[in-house]
Order: structure tokens, then C-alpha cells, then sequence
């Protein structure tokens, strides 16, 4: 069988395991939020800063954690926290923060029992492969943690697409603030 086939098999089999009403609730959240932000590292990192991304194609008020630009976060705001197995340094220590600053916290990891679980006010599991293979976890012909990244790609796009109908935002809307410098 063809690689890609079998990739497209483990995010299927991932994805399958997502409540959908779970991610429409997710977006709810978002969309009551007064800012939203976002913090991971790695590839973790960049699927989140995608995600951002998009939110601000949506019309939200977005930030990365740790970008110059980054206001301070307060009681008001949302924190998305993406960490597949949720040990993270970084990013459990922003969750932390963030919770003791009185925010909502959004963990997206594969781990419930996780240290950014712990801080978190709500988990977004998806139950895919990271680079530790623990028992809970999808198993994946892919390295380290590719299948809860692509994995997390899709869920945080169909999250978007709940919150950009919330917003009734189109597709034109969105398309006027996609970057027009280059």
C-alpha cells in the first residue's frame, strides 16, 4: 500500500475519535472570548501559530505566546495551549500562568493526565501518536509526533469553520484579511 494512503488511514482513524459538538463548543468559546491566544513549540508551535492564523482570516483578536507583539493576557482572554504529550515546559508554565491570571485555558494534547491538562479548563484529546509512543496513543508508521500534528491541523481548521459561521464571516470576508504585502 501506498505511504500516503496509510497516512491518510491514521488521521482518519484519529479524527474519528473527535467529538465533533466538542470541537463546535471549543469554537463557541472562542467566539465569546474578548482575545484569543496561542502558545506551543516545535512543529506543535507551528500548528498553532496556523491556527492563529486563520482566527485572524475570522476576524478575532489573536496573539502567539511569545511574539514581540504580545499584550499581556488577562482574566478575559482565552489560551489555547497545544502540547501533544502535554509536558511541554513552556507551555504548561504559560497555562499555569494564565489560569492563575483567572483565563480560560484550552489544552490540545493526546494526554488527559497530563502536567497541561492539569492547568487547563478544558482538554481538546486527540488521541494520536507523539515522539514518546505512549500506550494511550494512535499507533503511526510516521516519526515522532507528525500524526498529532496533522491531526491537529484539521481539528483547529474545523474548529475555524464553526467560529467563522458564529461570526458569519464568508469566504470573501476572510479572503479581505488575508495578507495583500506580498
Amino acid at each position: 500500500m501506498r505511504k500516503l494512503n496509510n497516512v491518510l488511514k491514521e488521521i482518519e482513524k484519529v479524527i474519528n475519535k473527535i467529538d465533533q459538538q466538542h470541537l463546535d463548543d471549543i469554537a463557541f468559546s472562542l467566539h465569546r472570548a474578548k482575545r484569543i491566544f496561542v502558545i506551543g513549540e516545535g512543529r506543535s508551535g507551528l500548528m498553532a501559530k496556523s491556527f492563529a492564523m486563520r482566527l485572524m482570516h475570522l476576524g478575532a483578536t489573536v496573539f502567539v505566546v511569545g511574539e514581540t507583539i504580545t499584550p499581556s493576557i488577562t482574566k478575559n482572554d482565552l489560551l489555547i495551549a497545544v502540547s501533544g504529550s502535554g509536558k511541554t515546559q513552556q507551555v504548561v508554565t504559560v497555562a499555569q500562568k494564565s489560569k492563575q491570571l483567572g483565563c480560560s485555558v484550552i489544552a490540545v494534547t493526546t494526554n488527559f493526565a497530563s502536567p497541561l491538562s492539569e492547568h487547563a479548563t478544558e482538554v481538546v484529546h486527540i488521541p494520536a501518536a507523539t515522539k514518546y509512543r505512549n500506550e494511550n496513543e494512535a499507533p503511526s508508521i510516521q516519526p515522532l509526533g507528525s500524526l498529532f500534528d496533522q491531526c491537529a491541523h484539521v481539528v483547529f481548521d474545523t474548529i475555524c469553520l464553526e467560529y467563522g459561521q458564529l461570526n458569519q464571516v464568508s469566504h470573501s470576508d476572510a479572503f479581505q484579511q488575508h495578507s495583500n504585502l506580498e
